[in-house]
């Protein structure tokens, strides 16, 4: 099933695509996230020896997405101990026991040019 959300006027809407229409499935507040078309269904699922910097877009029962520079990566929520909050920018690797390890460190993402 695919699903993105889309953030507009402060809020957060995801929704899942049924026969070529998108319909909504939730809606809730924005928080920090940018507005904007997430197409998480895009997501990659993460390698465990990378280290991911981006911002998280979306959690639910089974998973937490993260957008990075050019791509979405899909982590298994269950290799949290604590989720990460949506719209925080954060920098997540895994460790030797195969948890994921939340970095605080704020990244930033941009697509200026840099010298």
């Amino acid at each position: 099933m695919k699903q993105r959300l889309v953030v507009m006027n402060g809020q957060r809407i995801l929704q899942s695509e049924h026969e070529g229409v998108w319909k909504n499935q939730k809606v809730d507040k924005a928080g920090e996230l940018k507005p904007g078309i997430y197409n998480i269904y895009m997501a990659e699922k993460a390698e465990k020896s990378k280290r991911y910097d981006g911002i998280v877009v979306h959690t639910d029962n089974d998973n937490v997405y993260q957008k990075t520079d050019k791509k979405f990566v899909m982590y298994s929520r269950q290799d949290f101990d604590i989720v990460p909050s949506i719209g925080s920018a954060k920098s997540i690797s895994y460790n030797d026991q195969g948890k994921a390890v939340v970095s605080a460190e704020a990244v930033k993402l941009s697509r200026g040019r840099s010298r």
